[in-house]
């Protein structure tokens, strides 16, 4: 089990473009082409996955299944986010599309939080880069959905992640850095927009 840090950096559209500017500088790399994900995730009826994320209670998880819809051979991904004391870690494995209709239906049954059923989706653009061997993802145009209606909530800003195993790159990495890192979750940002406020 490897265990990876992540840093997460809540910036305004209109500053993408600065902030490629800095990878760039950098001598970072684009690795894959950009794609849409869209993401569904699960949690039980008290929404205890959004609680314990918010709270920053460990050990927590979020279950979710993913897609890459403009692809075409269509594939899910049943994923688990776990963190823990040691670090944070993903169990991935791939389901088929039977499967995945089954899910939406009956849930998944989980050792922590009991049974999970779906309750929103989460949509966006990813583009990949890298530094030696520090791996960066830019989310734009977030879009996020209630699994019940069809009304689409909109995202602001975007999201740069960091994603490393050691500490020191992250120190590195930070120096001159023009932006600053935050908390944040998609799945919450979707509850907080489209389940609290809709009720």
């Amino acid at each position: 089990m490897s265990y990876r840090i992540e840093e997460k950096y809540f910036i305004d559209n209109y500053q993408i473009l600065d902030f490629k500017k800095f990878l760039f500088s950098r001598s970072a790399k684009k690795i894959f082409d950009s794609r849409v994900i869209k993401s569904l995730y699960f949690d039980n009826k008290k929404n205890e996955m959004y609680k314990d994320s918010i709270e920053g209670i460990v050990p927590r998880k979020k279950i979710r299944i993913r897609n890459y819809p403009n692809e075409k051979n269509i594939k899910f991904y049943l994923e688990t986010k776990i963190s823990s004391v040691e670090g944070r870690y993903k169990k991935r494995q791939e389901i088929d599309e039977k499967n995945f209709h089954k899910l939406n239906e009956i849930g998944i049954l989980d050792g922590q939080y009991g049974q999970c059923l779906p309750k929103v989706y989460v949509i966006y653009n990813r583009e990949y880069f890298k530094i030696e061997s520090d791996r960066f993802t830019i989310d734009t145009n977030i879009q996020y959905q209630l699994y019940s209606d069809n009304v689409v909530r909109n995202e602001s800003s975007s999201i740069v992640e960091l994603k490393t195993s050691n500490f020191k790159n992250i120190d590195r990495l930070s120096e001159n850095f023009p932006f600053h890192k935050t908390r944040y979750s998609k799945y919450c940002n979707a509850i907080d927009k489209c389940f609290y406020k809709s009720i």
